[in-house]
């Protein structure tokens, strides 16, 4: 019969294999990882009942810090630095329209919803929300 190290040896040697072949975003690696310390303290504590809860503390604790320090951070997109654009189709009053920001079109409105902006007009994005970008007439800023 084997001894209870070497079965945490065997099930560590599996998970991080299967890592490999099947990729779990690390889950399973670091269920392998966690198999390979019990392994270690299997020899000073025999009780199998004491490891399985152990090796599922030290799983637990190591898939969250894992998801902590080693997935990527998200790339919030932002708007550029630039907030000109152009109006597409006319903005009426409180309506949406179309805007051309950086190559795009987006869905625009006024950001005084008393205002009318023909098409064709240069604006400034102000601010996002969504995908709606909120745009004032540069004419006005000028004025």
């Amino acid at each position: 019969m084997l001894s209870s190290p070497v079965i945490w040896l065997i099930a560590g040697s599996i998970l991080c294999l299967m890592e490999f072949i099947f990729p779990t975003a690390f889950v399973a690696f670091m269920m392998g990882i966690s198999a390979f310390v019990v392994a270690l303290i299997a020899f000073l504590v025999p009780h199998l009942g004491t490891q399985v809860v152990l090796w599922l503390i030290l799983s637990t604790i190591s898939i969250i810090l894992s998801r902590r320090w080693l997935t990527p951070r998200k790339n919030l997109r932002r708007l550029s630095e630039d907030t000109e654009g152009q109006t597409l189709t006319e903005i009426a009053p409180g309506q949406a329209g179309r805007v051309l920001y950086e190559g795009n079109s987006w869905r625009a409105m006024c950001d005084d919803e008393t205002l009318s902006i023909p098409a064709h007009q240069k604006v400034y994005i102000v601010r996002r929300k969504g995908n709606t970008l909120f745009v004032v007439p540069a004419n006005l800023l000028h004025s």
